[in-house]
C-alpha cells in the first residue's frame, strides 16, 4: 500500500478539529434539527386530532345507543302498559346502557391520557425553538414548560377549585361520566321497584346510587390521571428560571 500523500495527512488535523467544533456547537446550528423538530410536532398535532376523532365517534356511538334504547323502552311501555315485564325489560336495557357507558368512559379516559402525553412533546419542542428565537417568547400562546402547570396552559384551565370541579364536568369525561352515574342511579330505582319498593324509596335509592357510582368515577379518573402524568418525566419545569422560557 503506497504511503498516505502529504496533502491527505495535512487535510486530517483540520478535519478532527472541524469535528471537535461540531460536537461542542448548538443542537440548532445543524439545519436538520430544526427539521426533526418541525416534523415530530406535526406529528404530535396530528396525533391529537385523531384522538379528538375517536373520542368524539365514541361518544356519538354511546348516545345513539342511548337513544335507541330508550326509544325502545317507549314502544314495551305502550305494550306493557308499565306492568312488571316493563321493570324487568328497562333493567335489562338500562344494563346494557351502563355497560356500553362504562366501555365509553374507560377509552375516552385513555384518548385523554393520550392527549395529555401529546401535549408535554409540543411543549418541549416549544421550549426548543424558544431557545434558538428567544424573541419570539411574545408571539406564543402556550407554554414551553413540560411539568403539570406548564400542560395545563394549552388547556386554559381555570385551575383548581370550584372553577376546575365545573370545568371539568364540561369536558368529555365529565359529560360521559355524568350520564353513566344517570344510567346507574335510574338501574337502581327500578331495581328498586323489582323488590318491592315504593317510587319515593326507589327515588332515593337511586339518587343515592346516582352519587355512588358518579363519586368512584370522578376518584377513579383523577387517581388515573396523577399517576399516568406522575410516570411523564419533565425535562423543562416552570420552577427553574433558567427554563421559564414561557413567561
Amino acid at each position: 500500500m503506497p504511503p498516505p500523500s502529504p496533502s491527505s495527512a495535512a487535510k486530517r488535523p483540520s478535519t478532527r478539529r472541524a469535528a471537535a467544533t461540531d460536537a461542542h456547537a448548538p443542537w440548532w446550528d445543524d439545519p436538520r434539527s430544526l427539521q426533526i423538530l418541525s416534523s415530530e410536532y406535526s406529528s404530535l398535532n396530528t396525533s391529537r386530532s385523531l384522538v379528538y376523532n375517536e373520542a368524539f365517534t365514541r361518544i356519538a356511538t354511546f348516545l345513539t345507543f342511548m337513544s335507541m334504547s330508550f326509544v325502545a323502552l317507549a314502544l314495551v311501555s305502550q305494550a306493557t302498559d308499565f306492568g312488571g315485564p316493563f321493570l324487568g325489560i328497562a333493567a335489562t336495557v338500562l344494563t346494557f346502557d351502563l355497560i356500553v357507558g362504562l366501555m365509553t368512559l374507560g377509552r375516552i379516559l385513555g384518548t385523554t391520557a393520550d392527549d395529555l402525553r401529546a401535549v408535554p412533546g409540543m411543549t418541549r419542542i416549544r421550549h426548543g425553538f424558544l431557545q434558538v428565537r428567544p424573541e419570539l417568547r411574545p408571539y406564543f400562546m402556550a407554554g414551553a414548560n413540560d411539568d403539570l402547570p406548564g400542560v395545563m396552559r394549552a388547556y386554559r384551565t381555570p385551575g383548581s377549585g370550584i372553577g376546575g370541579v365545573l370545568y371539568s364536568l364540561t369536558t368529555s369525561t365529565g359529560m360521559v361520566a355524568v350520564i353513566d352515574a344517570l344510567v346507574a342511579g335510574m338501574l337502581a330505582a327500578v331495581l328498586a321497584m323489582l323488590i318491592g319498593a315504593n317510587g319515593p324509596a326507589a327515588a332515593a335509592v337511586g339518587g343515592g346510587a346516582a352519587i355512588l357510582v358518579f363519586g368512584g368515577v370522578a376518584v377513579g379518573a383523577a387517581r388515573f390521571f396523577m399517576r399516568d402524568q406522575a410516570n411523564l418525566e419533565v425535562l423543562f419545569p416552570s420552577a427553574r428560571p433558567e427554563d421559564r422560557l414561557d413567561a
